[in-house]
């Protein structure tokens, strides 16, 4: 399953980067602002990892995944209420850890794992996942989560 999600993140990145990258991003610069925003996700840092995301992010959680529920999420205050204010609240120890990155102009795919207890449930959950950034003048402008939704819907008691 994980050399399936990595070469989707693969496929994903050549399928879309040529028509979006812009030619002042550099692989490493965006790979620099993907890794700052799980860095200020892993501290609470709210106020960096607000002002990494564009005004117009357009934010995709997986199909089926417990917060999917109001797809896309446009804006930081959209993706902070309706994603992170949510995963906060109903998880404890919540972690995304990435594992790996591939990036390719704009485009940075991030292969790691999500880890924590549903605080209603007691159950916990050690799930894959991929997420493809699009990063623009430093920000991210769009996001897009490709996630084990089975571990999360059983962890939270959907399924």
């Amino acid at each position: 399953m994980r050399r399936i999600l990595a070469a989707l993140a693969v496929l994903a990145i050549a399928a879309c980067s040529a028509p979006t990258e812009t030619a002042d991003t550099t692989d490493a610069e965006s790979a620099a602002v993907a890794q700052a925003i799980y860095d200020a996700f892993a501290v609470g840092d709210v106020p960096t990892f607000a002002g990494l995301l564009h005004a117009d992010i357009v934010w995709n959680e997986a199909e089926n995944y417990p917060y999917a529920d109001n797809n896309p999420y446009i804006g930081p205050d959209a993706v902070l209420e309706g994603v992170i204010g949510r995963v906060v609240t109903e998880w404890d120890g919540f972690a995304a850890v990435p594992e790996s990155m591939i990036a390719q102009g704009d485009r940075v795919a991030v292969m790691g794992r999500y880890t924590g207890t549903f605080n209603a449930t007691g159950e916990a959950m050690n799930a894959q996942f991929v997420h493809v950034w699009t990063i623009q003048d430093g920000q991210a402008i769009a996001f897009q989560q490709y996630a084990d939704t089975w571990q999360a819907r059983r962890a939270s008691g959907m399924d």
